[in-house]
């Protein structure tokens, strides 16, 4: 759900349901790489709540279309990661031979 300012779409804050640190961090992270972005940030309201604040300012840029950007380079982030590690397990996987393990009964 978006809380922004109608006379100014280039800040807005962004609450998300379900959803903790983790994803909050590295949204925020993503963020401050852009050159769009003068401030962003988030707060969790209440620690028993997995809801997240997540504000952003922006030099002009719509704020929405800034954060879907920075989810879209979140999301390509992670695809990589997952592709490096996934080849990198399949090149030790071929390399190393397989080894019986022996359980003392």
């Amino acid at each position: 759900m978006e809380h922004g300012s109608l006379a100014d779409e280039s800040l807005s804050t962004f609450s998300v349901i379900d959803e903790d640190h983790t994803l909050a961090n590295s949204v925020r992270f993503v963020l401050n790489q852009d050159p769009r972005v003068s401030f962003c940030g988030y707060s969790i309201p209440h620690p028993s709540d997995n809801n997240v604040n997540i504000r952003v300012q922006t030099t002009g840029d719509s704020a929405k279309d800034v954060l879907k950007d920075a989810l879209h380079d979140l999301v390509a982030m992670c695809q990589h990661v997952r592709s490096t590690l996934d080849s990198s397990v399949t090149e030790f996987k071929a390399t190393q031979p397989i080894k019986k393990m022996e359980v003392d009964e």
